[in-house]
Protein backbone atom coordinates (compact mmCIF):
# COMPACT_ATOMS: atom_id res chain seq x y z
CA UNK A 1 0.00 0.00 0.00
CA UNK A 2 1.26 3.60 -0.74
CA UNK A 3 2.01 5.56 2.76
CA UNK A 4 -0.25 8.68 1.79
CA UNK A 5 -1.65 10.73 4.66
CA UNK A 6 -5.30 11.16 5.00
CA UNK A 7 -7.49 13.57 7.82
CA UNK A 8 -6.80 12.91 11.28
CA UNK A 9 -9.60 14.56 12.41
CA UNK A 10 -12.19 12.34 14.10
CA UNK A 11 -15.53 14.04 13.39
CA UNK A 12 -17.53 15.19 16.37
CA UNK A 13 -20.74 14.16 14.40
CA UNK A 14 -19.40 10.72 14.56
CA UNK A 15 -18.93 10.30 18.16
CA UNK A 16 -22.93 12.22 18.40
CA UNK A 17 -23.81 9.56 16.50
CA UNK A 18 -22.45 6.97 18.76
CA UNK A 19 -23.58 8.88 21.30
CA UNK A 20 -27.55 8.99 20.49
CA UNK A 21 -27.57 5.07 19.65
CA UNK A 22 -25.70 4.46 23.30
CA UNK A 23 -28.14 6.41 24.71
CA UNK A 24 -30.84 4.42 24.04
CA UNK A 25 -29.32 1.00 24.27
CA UNK A 26 -27.72 1.84 27.98
CA UNK A 27 -30.14 0.12 29.75
CA UNK A 28 -29.69 -2.73 27.80
CA UNK A 29 -26.42 -2.24 27.70
CA UNK A 30 -26.02 -2.47 31.40
CA UNK A 31 -28.75 -5.25 31.41
CA UNK A 32 -26.95 -7.45 29.41
CA UNK A 33 -23.13 -6.91 30.39
CA UNK A 34 -21.57 -6.12 27.35
CA UNK A 35 -22.43 -3.29 24.51
CA UNK A 36 -25.86 -4.32 22.59
CA UNK A 37 -25.10 -5.18 18.84
CA UNK A 38 -26.60 -1.62 17.51
CA UNK A 39 -23.78 -0.09 19.43
CA UNK A 40 -21.30 -2.16 18.24
CA UNK A 41 -22.39 -1.60 14.62
CA UNK A 42 -22.71 2.17 15.51
CA UNK A 43 -18.96 2.24 17.39
CA UNK A 44 -17.78 0.76 13.94
CA UNK A 45 -18.75 3.27 11.98
CA UNK A 46 -17.79 6.36 14.25
CA UNK A 47 -14.24 4.57 13.40
CA UNK A 48 -13.27 5.04 16.48
CA UNK A 49 -11.04 1.84 16.00
CA UNK A 50 -9.13 3.63 13.12
CA UNK A 51 -8.00 6.55 14.77
CA UNK A 52 -4.51 5.20 15.77
CA UNK A 53 -4.35 3.04 12.87
CA UNK A 54 -1.51 4.08 10.35
CA UNK A 55 -1.95 5.71 6.98
CA UNK A 56 -0.53 2.72 5.36
CA UNK A 57 -3.40 0.68 6.28
CA UNK A 58 -5.98 3.28 5.59
CA UNK A 59 -6.12 4.35 9.09
CA UNK A 60 -6.07 8.10 10.77
CA UNK A 61 -2.86 8.55 12.72
CA UNK A 62 -4.46 10.64 14.64
CA UNK A 63 -4.40 12.57 17.56
CA UNK A 64 -4.61 11.86 21.93
CA UNK A 65 -6.51 15.59 21.61
CA UNK A 66 -8.83 14.91 19.21
CA UNK A 67 -9.56 11.01 20.44
CA UNK A 68 -10.02 12.60 23.90
CA UNK A 69 -13.10 15.50 22.70
CA UNK A 70 -14.79 12.72 21.28
CA UNK A 71 -14.59 9.69 24.02
CA UNK A 72 -15.99 12.31 26.33
CA UNK A 73 -18.82 13.39 24.43
CA UNK A 74 -19.86 9.57 23.97
CA UNK A 75 -19.27 9.41 27.60
CA UNK A 76 -21.92 11.80 28.53
CA UNK A 77 -24.69 9.31 27.39
CA UNK A 78 -22.94 6.13 28.12
CA UNK A 79 -19.94 5.30 30.18
CA UNK A 80 -19.15 2.10 29.06
CA UNK A 81 -19.49 2.67 25.34
CA UNK A 82 -17.11 5.31 25.86
CA UNK A 83 -14.87 3.20 27.53
CA UNK A 84 -15.03 0.64 24.51
CA UNK A 85 -14.48 3.23 21.92
CA UNK A 86 -11.26 4.55 23.70
CA UNK A 87 -9.70 0.91 24.06
CA UNK A 88 -10.47 0.06 20.50
CA UNK A 89 -8.43 3.50 19.54
CA UNK A 90 -5.40 2.78 22.21
CA UNK A 91 -5.13 -1.06 21.70
CA UNK A 92 -5.14 -0.44 17.98
CA UNK A 93 -2.52 1.87 18.76
CA UNK A 94 -0.46 -0.75 20.42
CA UNK A 95 -0.75 -2.91 17.33
CA UNK A 96 1.57 -0.01 15.39
CA UNK A 97 4.16 -1.12 17.77
CA UNK A 98 4.20 -4.39 15.84
CA UNK A 99 7.08 -5.08 12.60
CA UNK A 100 5.23 -4.03 9.33
CA UNK A 101 4.41 -7.78 8.48
CA UNK A 102 2.47 -8.28 11.66
CA UNK A 103 0.82 -5.14 11.18
CA UNK A 104 -0.08 -6.14 7.19
CA UNK A 105 -2.14 -9.15 9.04
CA UNK A 106 -4.09 -7.30 11.56
CA UNK A 107 -5.19 -4.86 8.99
CA UNK A 108 -5.65 -7.35 5.93
CA UNK A 109 -9.21 -6.38 6.29
CA UNK A 110 -8.88 -2.66 6.39
CA UNK A 111 -8.65 -0.29 9.54
CA UNK A 112 -11.55 -0.32 11.84
CA UNK A 113 -11.23 -4.13 12.80
CA UNK A 114 -11.55 -4.12 16.71
CA UNK A 115 -8.24 -4.98 18.78
CA UNK A 116 -8.78 -5.67 22.08
CA UNK A 117 -5.92 -6.85 24.76
CA UNK A 118 -4.38 -6.84 28.57
CA UNK A 119 -0.85 -5.61 28.95
CA UNK A 120 -0.96 -7.90 31.89
CA UNK A 121 1.74 -10.85 31.58
CA UNK A 122 -0.72 -13.35 33.01
CA UNK A 123 -0.09 -15.90 29.94
CA UNK A 124 3.10 -18.08 29.41
CA UNK A 125 4.99 -18.54 25.43
CA UNK A 126 8.26 -19.68 24.91
CA UNK A 127 10.37 -19.80 21.37
CA UNK A 128 9.91 -21.98 18.72
CA UNK A 129 11.14 -22.23 15.33
CA UNK A 130 9.82 -18.55 13.67
CA UNK A 131 8.10 -17.19 16.72
CA UNK A 132 6.40 -18.55 20.14
CA UNK A 133 4.50 -21.03 21.38
CA UNK A 134 1.44 -18.96 23.57
CA UNK A 135 -1.20 -19.83 26.14
CA UNK A 136 -2.85 -18.31 29.42
CA UNK A 137 -5.58 -16.69 30.79
CA UNK A 138 -6.34 -12.99 30.59
CA UNK A 139 -9.51 -11.43 32.93
CA UNK A 140 -10.97 -8.07 32.36
CA UNK A 141 -10.65 -7.83 28.65
CA UNK A 142 -13.31 -4.75 27.84
CA UNK A 143 -14.99 -5.41 24.43
CA UNK A 144 -13.78 -8.68 24.21
CA UNK A 145 -17.61 -10.29 22.68
CA UNK A 146 -17.16 -8.60 19.50
CA UNK A 147 -13.17 -8.09 18.89
CA UNK A 148 -11.36 -9.45 15.98
CA UNK A 149 -7.70 -9.12 17.50
CA UNK A 150 -6.50 -9.38 21.19
CA UNK A 151 -3.03 -8.21 21.90
CA UNK A 152 -2.22 -10.70 24.78
CA UNK A 153 1.18 -10.41 27.17
CA UNK A 154 3.03 -13.25 28.50
CA UNK A 155 6.29 -14.34 30.32
CA UNK A 156 8.86 -15.20 28.17
CA UNK A 157 12.08 -17.21 29.83
CA UNK A 158 15.65 -15.53 30.38
CA UNK A 159 17.75 -14.68 33.59
CA UNK A 160 17.70 -11.19 35.02
CA UNK A 161 14.32 -9.60 35.94
CA UNK A 162 11.33 -10.87 34.50
CA UNK A 163 10.37 -10.14 30.59
CA UNK A 164 7.08 -9.87 28.50
CA UNK A 165 6.34 -10.14 25.18
CA UNK A 166 2.69 -8.61 23.30
CA UNK A 167 0.76 -11.02 20.99
CA UNK A 168 -1.37 -10.40 18.35
CA UNK A 169 -3.93 -13.13 18.15
CA UNK A 170 -7.06 -13.52 15.64
CA UNK A 171 -9.95 -14.21 17.21
CA UNK A 172 -10.42 -17.77 16.01
CA UNK A 173 -7.74 -18.77 18.04
CA UNK A 174 -9.03 -17.38 21.47
CA UNK A 175 -11.90 -18.45 23.50
CA UNK A 176 -14.04 -15.76 25.30
CA UNK A 177 -15.39 -16.95 29.13
CA UNK A 178 -18.47 -14.79 30.50
CA UNK A 179 -17.10 -13.65 33.87
CA UNK A 180 -18.13 -9.94 33.85
CA UNK A 181 -20.50 -9.24 36.91
CA UNK A 182 -19.60 -6.00 37.92
CA UNK A 183 -21.59 -3.49 39.92
CA UNK A 184 -20.25 -0.34 37.89
CA UNK A 185 -18.99 -0.08 33.79
CA UNK A 186 -21.36 -3.33 33.54
CA UNK A 187 -21.84 -2.48 29.61
CA UNK A 188 -18.16 -3.13 29.11
CA UNK A 189 -18.93 -6.60 28.43
CA UNK A 190 -14.53 -6.70 30.36
CA UNK A 191 -14.68 -10.72 30.15
CA UNK A 192 -11.95 -13.65 29.95
CA UNK A 193 -10.07 -14.50 27.26
CA UNK A 194 -8.17 -17.82 26.76
CA UNK A 195 -5.45 -19.06 24.64
CA UNK A 196 -4.97 -22.82 24.08
CA UNK A 197 -0.95 -23.29 23.01
CA UNK A 198 -1.15 -21.23 19.83
CA UNK A 199 2.11 -20.81 18.22
CA UNK A 200 2.24 -16.88 17.39
CA UNK A 201 5.19 -15.96 14.43
CA UNK A 202 7.83 -13.51 15.55
CA UNK A 203 6.13 -11.28 13.08
CA UNK A 204 3.27 -10.84 15.52
CA UNK A 205 4.82 -10.22 18.64
CA UNK A 206 6.88 -7.04 20.26
CA UNK A 207 9.06 -7.09 23.41
CA UNK A 208 6.33 -5.48 26.24
CA UNK A 209 9.30 -2.88 26.96
CA UNK A 210 8.83 -1.07 23.58
CA UNK A 211 5.59 0.16 24.68
CA UNK A 212 6.83 2.48 27.92
CA UNK A 213 9.92 3.30 25.96
CA UNK A 214 8.09 4.47 22.81
CA UNK A 215 9.72 1.67 20.52
CA UNK A 216 8.11 1.12 16.90
CA UNK A 217 9.99 -0.68 14.64
CA UNK A 218 7.84 0.12 11.68
CA UNK A 219 6.54 3.06 12.66
CA UNK A 220 8.16 6.59 13.12
CA UNK A 221 4.17 8.19 14.26
CA UNK A 222 4.09 10.69 17.16
CA UNK A 223 0.91 8.47 18.10
CA UNK A 224 3.28 5.17 18.01
CA UNK A 225 6.50 6.50 19.86
CA UNK A 226 5.34 8.23 22.48
CA UNK A 227 5.89 6.58 25.80
CA UNK A 228 3.01 4.64 27.48
CA UNK A 229 3.28 6.22 31.14
CA UNK A 230 2.00 9.38 28.94
CA UNK A 231 -0.76 7.94 27.53
CA UNK A 232 -2.28 4.86 28.98
CA UNK A 233 -4.00 7.47 31.94
CA UNK A 234 -5.94 9.21 28.94
CA UNK A 235 -7.45 6.26 27.79
CA UNK A 236 -9.60 5.73 31.39
CA UNK A 237 -10.17 9.47 32.25
CA UNK A 238 -11.86 10.53 29.67
CA UNK A 239 -14.81 8.28 29.79
CA UNK A 240 -15.25 9.32 33.21
CA UNK A 241 -14.80 13.38 31.91
CA UNK A 242 -17.70 12.16 29.79
CA UNK A 243 -20.01 10.70 33.17
CA UNK A 244 -19.26 13.51 35.07
CA UNK A 245 -20.08 15.91 32.26
CA UNK A 246 -23.79 14.01 31.59
CA UNK A 247 -24.20 13.46 35.50
CA UNK A 248 -24.18 17.22 35.64
CA UNK A 249 -26.87 17.49 32.95
CA UNK A 250 -29.10 15.22 34.81
CA UNK A 251 -28.77 16.86 38.33
CA UNK A 252 -29.05 20.12 37.04
CA UNK A 253 -32.31 19.27 34.97
CA UNK A 254 -33.49 17.78 38.13
CA UNK A 255 -33.06 20.85 40.46
CA UNK A 256 -33.69 23.56 37.92
CA UNK A 257 -37.43 21.76 37.06
CA UNK A 258 -37.77 21.55 41.36
CA UNK A 259 -36.73 25.58 41.68
CA UNK A 260 -38.67 26.57 39.14
CA UNK A 261 -41.86 24.47 40.32
CA UNK A 262 -41.05 26.24 43.76
CA UNK A 263 -41.33 29.28 42.46
CA UNK A 264 -44.55 28.67 40.60
CA UNK A 265 -47.11 27.60 43.27
CA UNK A 266 -48.90 30.53 44.94
CA UNK A 267 -48.31 30.28 48.83
CA UNK A 268 -45.64 27.67 49.01
CA UNK A 269 -42.79 27.97 51.05
CA UNK A 270 -39.86 29.08 49.55
CA UNK A 271 -37.48 26.72 48.39
CA UNK A 272 -33.71 27.34 49.83
CA UNK A 273 -31.39 27.75 46.63
CA UNK A 274 -27.95 27.96 48.40
CA UNK A 275 -27.18 24.11 49.23
CA UNK A 276 -27.88 23.70 45.14
CA UNK A 277 -26.38 26.81 44.29
CA UNK A 278 -22.89 25.53 46.25
CA UNK A 279 -23.21 21.51 44.40
CA UNK A 280 -23.62 23.24 40.83
CA UNK A 281 -20.67 25.83 41.10
CA UNK A 282 -18.26 23.73 42.80
CA UNK A 283 -18.87 20.47 40.65
CA UNK A 284 -18.72 22.43 37.79
CA UNK A 285 -15.57 23.88 38.78
CA UNK A 286 -13.63 20.57 39.45
CA UNK A 287 -15.29 18.85 36.45
CA UNK A 288 -13.73 21.71 34.38
CA UNK A 289 -10.58 21.76 36.13
CA UNK A 290 -10.28 18.14 35.34
CA UNK A 291 -10.85 19.14 31.68
CA UNK A 292 -8.06 21.32 31.45
CA UNK A 293 -5.61 18.94 32.98
CA UNK A 294 -6.72 16.44 31.14
CA UNK A 295 -6.53 18.21 27.86
CA UNK A 296 -2.62 19.61 28.70
CA UNK A 297 -2.00 15.87 28.95
CA UNK A 298 -3.40 14.69 25.53
CA UNK A 299 -1.70 18.02 23.89
CA UNK A 300 1.67 16.94 25.54
CA UNK A 301 1.52 13.48 24.31
CA UNK A 302 0.77 14.61 20.96
CA UNK A 303 4.44 15.59 20.84
CA UNK A 304 5.29 12.17 20.45
CA UNK A 305 9.05 11.04 20.94
CA UNK A 306 9.44 14.83 21.87
CA UNK A 307 7.54 14.39 25.33
CA UNK A 308 10.19 15.02 28.23
CA UNK A 309 10.56 12.62 30.85
CA UNK A 310 9.01 15.25 33.65
CA UNK A 311 6.14 15.31 30.90
CA UNK A 312 5.56 12.10 31.09
CA UNK A 313 5.07 11.52 34.76
CA UNK A 314 3.24 15.29 35.08
CA UNK A 315 1.13 13.61 32.71
CA UNK A 316 0.41 10.13 34.94
CA UNK A 317 -0.03 12.29 37.72
CA UNK A 318 -2.41 15.06 36.33
CA UNK A 319 -4.70 11.82 35.04
CA UNK A 320 -5.06 10.30 38.62
CA UNK A 321 -5.27 13.72 39.64
CA UNK A 322 -8.46 14.26 37.33
CA UNK A 323 -10.02 10.76 38.12
CA UNK A 324 -9.88 11.84 41.63
CA UNK A 325 -11.85 15.45 41.00
CA UNK A 326 -14.27 13.46 38.50
CA UNK A 327 -15.36 11.43 40.74
CA UNK A 328 -15.69 13.48 43.88
CA UNK A 329 -17.72 15.71 41.55
CA UNK A 330 -20.40 12.55 40.94
CA UNK A 331 -20.47 11.72 44.54
CA UNK A 332 -21.46 15.66 45.33
CA UNK A 333 -23.99 15.14 42.31
CA UNK A 334 -25.20 12.01 44.19
CA UNK A 335 -25.16 12.99 47.42
CA UNK A 336 -27.25 15.66 46.68
CA UNK A 337 -29.75 14.53 44.42
CA UNK A 338 -32.10 13.36 46.96
CA UNK A 339 -34.16 9.98 47.17
CA UNK A 340 -35.44 10.70 43.02
CA UNK A 341 -31.94 10.92 41.72
CA UNK A 342 -30.87 7.45 43.39
CA UNK A 343 -33.36 5.10 41.88
CA UNK A 344 -32.64 2.56 39.71
CA UNK A 345 -34.24 4.38 36.54
CA UNK A 346 -32.11 7.23 36.99
CA UNK A 347 -28.90 8.12 34.95
CA UNK A 348 -26.87 9.76 37.78
CA UNK A 349 -26.75 6.38 39.69
CA UNK A 350 -25.45 4.66 36.69
CA UNK A 351 -23.10 7.25 36.29
CA UNK A 352 -22.13 7.32 40.19
CA UNK A 353 -21.54 3.66 40.05
CA UNK A 354 -19.31 4.06 36.62
CA UNK A 355 -17.08 6.59 37.78
CA UNK A 356 -16.03 5.05 41.25
CA UNK A 357 -15.49 1.53 39.45
CA UNK A 358 -13.43 3.18 36.81
CA UNK A 359 -11.06 5.24 39.40
CA UNK A 360 -10.05 2.03 40.70
CA UNK A 361 -8.00 0.95 37.93
CA UNK A 362 -4.69 0.27 38.47
CA UNK A 363 -3.71 2.57 35.96
CA UNK A 364 -4.99 6.07 37.87
CA UNK A 365 -4.12 5.33 41.26
CA UNK A 366 -1.74 8.18 42.76
CA UNK A 367 0.51 6.85 45.02
CA UNK A 368 2.62 5.06 42.01
CA UNK A 369 1.86 8.48 39.94
CA UNK A 370 3.02 10.61 42.74
CA UNK A 371 6.66 8.63 42.98
CA UNK A 372 6.95 8.52 39.37
CA UNK A 373 6.57 12.59 39.13
CA UNK A 374 8.42 12.95 42.34
CA UNK A 375 11.64 11.15 41.06
CA UNK A 376 11.61 13.68 37.87
CA UNK A 377 11.93 16.68 40.17
CA UNK A 378 14.18 15.21 42.23
CA UNK A 379 16.65 13.67 39.65
CA UNK A 380 16.52 10.33 41.17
Amino acid sequence: MLDVPTPTALPGPAADDLAAVAARCADRAEAERRLPGEVVDALRAARFAEHFVPFTYGGRQGTFAELGSAVARVGEACTATAWCASLVAHLARMAGLLPAAGQTEVWADGPGVFVVGSLSPTGVAEPVPGGWRVSGTWPYISGADFSDWALLCARVPGGGPPQARVFAVPRAAYEIRDTWFNVGMAGTGSNTVTLPETVVPEHRSFDRQHLFTGTAVASEAACHVVPLPAVNGLSFVTPVLGAARGAQRTWTAYVGEKIRGAAARPGAPALDRGPYDLVLARVAGEIDAAELLIRRAAEAADQGAGITGLEVSRNLRDCTLAMQGLVEAVNRLFRAAGTSGHATGSPLQRAWRDANSAASHIALQFEPAATAYADQVFKI
